[in-house]
């Protein structure tokens, strides 16, 4: 006998917030951060200084920040606790350059933020839900890929918006495929405020 009625249904998902920030970022911080001191990265460069959500010049972008992560807390984690900004470092790819497959360690919640022009073809972020290596290399038909099976999901990013994901996630950046250089800031985030339960004993301040 055929089965015609079935319900699939997920158990999990795996959350990312995208907002517009452009009321926050003017002229004048795009042209500072454009012009911080860059060093060799592996495959690209990075600023030299890794806080600079601590430039007074740059509050007003810090501030809208830490608005978005005060969103994904209440509205996407549920949670009481406060996610707050612990490094934050701007990128830059040169032509042909992306970025490899990794994750970030000690933190919570990671972002992009894409303050300037991005160039065309905009390259887009690849998300692998693939922590390790696979005994079982299951791909799903091309026509058939959805929420369920898809090893990958991609992001094509928008100029002034930012994105937060879980840091635990892998996610890699396309070559660059413009002349132009590509161009965003990063930042990892963690929490603090109670964590646990006194009764539990698993309180825990942070």
């Amino acid at each position: 006998m055929t089965i015609i009625k079935y319900d699939i249904q997920p158990l999990f998902a795996t959350p990312y917030l995208r907002a517009d920030v452009g009321h926050a970022i003017s002229n004048e911080q795009i042209e500072f951060i454009n012009n911080l001191k860059m060093v060799k990265n592996r495959d690209n460069y990075i600023s030299e200084n890794l806080y600079i959500f601590e430039e007074p010049i740059l509050k007003s972008i810090a501030d809208v920040v830490q608005e978005v992560l005060d969103t994904y807390a209440s509205k996407v984690l549920g949670i009481p606790q406060k996610i707050y900004v612990t490094q934050s470092w701007s990128l830059m790819n040169q032509s042909n350059v992306g970025m490899h497959s990794h994750a970030h360690s000690n933190s919570l919640v990671s972002g992009s933020l894409y303050y300037t022009d991005l160039p065309e073809p905009v390259s887009r972020v690849i998300f692998d839900r693939h922590v390790m290596y696979q005994r079982l290399e299951l791909a799903p038909d091309v026509d058939k890929a959805n929420l369920y099976n898809t090893p990958t999901n991609v992001i094509t990013p928008k100029s002034k918006e930012v994105l937060l994901f879980p840091s635990d996630i892998n996610h890699a950046i396309e070559p660059n495929g413009s002349t132009e250089p590509r161009r965003a800031i990063a930042f990892n985030c963690f929490i603090k405020g109670k964590l646990g339960n006194y009764r539990d004993v698993s309180e825990l301040y942070l």
